[in-house]
């Protein structure tokens, strides 16, 4: 059985949340606040968080941050009536896996969901199968155990999607991936549009970990296409 927290204010919509959650043989938690939300997060491991960003006494993505600082990368799936751009953003950069912009239908909420929990099931068994527990290229290393990035043995401090964005690349060099595959394979969901998230967490990733920013040495650009990690080190 999966938990599932719900942190909603909306009790229409946590009923109905509710109902098809159980359905999909799930134990629900929930919570009207954020403050109490988070502290229902922080305490207790579950398979997903369903996150609205409009709350009393703590934002969505206030609480999302504060989950991802804590190292806790449970799923996050945001609810939000907001439908503008910027707030999607800012939903995905502060660590949200997937977003669902109100009203939505059952059907889509429910193949979120289902797609999540396939994704987890996925990396879980990446996590047992070939891939290394370390990955070692020149002066990076890899901890995909403690997701901890280091160069020269000093810690790199990554965001989530920036660790798992430099892990899907590290992981094969020299395999050249384009914007859309990398939103299917880091954030677990096609993103129309939103290629240019992609971009910034480039950058930002290559801020923290390249020698030269303007002359990459471990991310590099394939013209026409997308990114790839260097297969020359």
């Amino acid at each position: 059985m999966k938990k599932v927290l719900i942190i909603e204010d909306d009790i229409n919509i946590v009923d109905l949340l509710e109902i098809h959650l159980e359905d999909l043989d799930c134990q629900i938690t929930k919570s009207y606040d954020g403050i109490e939300g988070l502290g229902h997060a922080l305490a207790i491991s579950y398979d997903l968080i369903i996150l609205d960003i409009m709350l009393p006494s703590l934002d969505g993505l206030e609480i999302c941050k504060r989950i991802r600082a804590k190292e806790i990368y449970t799923p996050i799936l945001m609810l939000t009536a907001k439908a503008e751009e910027i707030d999607k953003v800012l939903g995905l950069e502060t660590g949200a896996d997937d977003y669902l912009t109100k009203p939505f239908s059952v059907r889509e909420f429910i193949a979120r969901v289902k797609s999540i929990f396939r994704r987890t099931e996925m990396n879980r068994q990446k996590e047992q199968s070939t891939i290394p527990k370390i990955i070692q290229h020149d002066a990076l290393t890899i901890d995909l155990e403690k997701r901890k990035v280091s160069i020269n043995n000093n810690r790199i401090e990554l965001s989530p999607k920036e660790f798992d964005l430099l892990v899907l690349l590290a992981s094969k060099p020299g395999a050249s991936y384009n914007r859309q595959r990398i939103l299917n394979l880091v954030w677990g969901y096609e993103f129309d549009g939103f290629e240019h998230t992609v971009n910034s967490h480039i950058n930002r990733l290559r801020s923290k970990i390249e020698p030269n920013i303007n002359q990459p040495k471990y991310i590099l650009t394939t013209w026409g296409v997308g990114y790839r990690f260097n297969e020359e080190l």
